[in-house]
């Protein structure tokens, strides 16, 4: 009996490796390439669903660009949110983490308690803090005219309508606490003492010994954080629509999307409401190609600032 050769052997291998991939190479074909694919050909389109595409080169490019009113405010509230609501969770729920990774009595309770908001369903949360801080009836500001602080408008009012859900960003930051919280646990404590006994200080411990040591942690929670805020949509949509009254699917008419004032009309909103109220969904197509071009150019900057924070770069 001749024994198999080593190629055969190779070969074999390969095949028992590629269909035990099978499975999830197929998912990603039917849902991540071929819909890429789509988008792209159809960006290059005018398609209504309902007549055949008809192809039109780079024209939804170019009223993206010239003529579309919306894109640019919608670009820029979306940006906004990648600036400061990442940001605002990510040192929040570092902060958090920190202080619960030194805490010594009812550890468990109090890492249940800020990981619970979590939980909550983002429709139900984003109902219950636009009551919360409805202007008129809304325990927030009834609790600020008693400390003598007349309350804003909150979701009512284009200024504060971000920051709003910022402070809903913050509240259900529970599971980017919890990874940070295990990250800054299995940082070595060896690592601490022996940078006291070199003199370090608090701050410096964590600028050349904790933030070093999570940072791929840190890269980690800066990606999806980034990949979430630029694909913004329930949230901001559901708040607009809680807000003005008017519950709508995709935001209702153009004239009422992203309330107040357009200051929650976010790029994903837009998209939605091209493709799926207005059926234009060749130019849809363009901003989704755009968008994701985008988001692997930031996605690309954010990973190399990140870097510096590695030990290698702080050695």
């Amino acid at each position: 009996m001749t024994r198999p050769s080593r190629r055969g052997i190779e070969a074999r291998r390969r095949m028992v490796a590629l269909s035990m991939l099978a499975p999830t190479l197929t998912g990603l074909l039917l849902f991540f390439g071929y819909p890429l694919v789509a988008s792209v050909f159809y960006s290059f389109t005018r398609y209504n669903q309902l007549q055949a595409p008809q192809f039109v080169g780079l024209l939804n490019y170019r009223f993206m660009v010239t003529a579309d009113p919306q894109i640019f405010t919608a670009a820029r509230n979306t940006l906004w949110f990648v600036v400061v609501l990442v940001p605002a969770r990510i040192v929040c729920a570092l902060m958090l983490a920190g202080l619960l990774a030194r805490a010594k009595t009812a550890v468990g309770f109090w890492r249940t308690v800020f990981y619970l908001p979590a939980l909550v369903p983002p429709v139900a949360s984003v109902v219950a803090f636009v009551f919360l801080f409805n202007p008129g009836t809304g325990p927030v500001n009834h609790v600020l005219s008693w400390l003598g602080i007349k309350g804003p408008l909150w979701f009512n009012d284009p200024a504060w309508s971000k920051p709003s859900l910022v402070l809903l960003g913050v509240w259900v930051m529970g599971d980017m606490m919890i990874i940070f919280l295990a990250a800054l646990l299995d940082v070595p404590r060896e690592l601490y003492e022996a940078s006291s006994l070199d003199g370090a200080n608090g701050v410096q411990q964590v600028r050349h010994v904790t933030l070093p040591t999570i940072s791929p942690v840190l890269g980690f929670a800066a990606a999806t954080g980034v990949i979430a805020a630029l694909q913004y949509f329930t949230e901001a949509a559901i708040a607009s629509q809680v807000a003005s009254g008017k519950i709508t699917v995709g935001g209702g008419s153009g004239t009422d999307l992203g309330y107040p004032g357009s200051s929650l009309m976010t790029y994903t909103q837009l998209l939605y409401q091209h493709g799926f109220a207005n059926f234009q969904f060749g130019y849809a197509s363009a901003m989704a190609v755009v968008l994701f071009l985008t988001t692997a150019l930031v996605l690309v900057l954010v990973m190399r600032r990140i870097a510096v924070f590695r030990p290698e770069n702080n050695s």
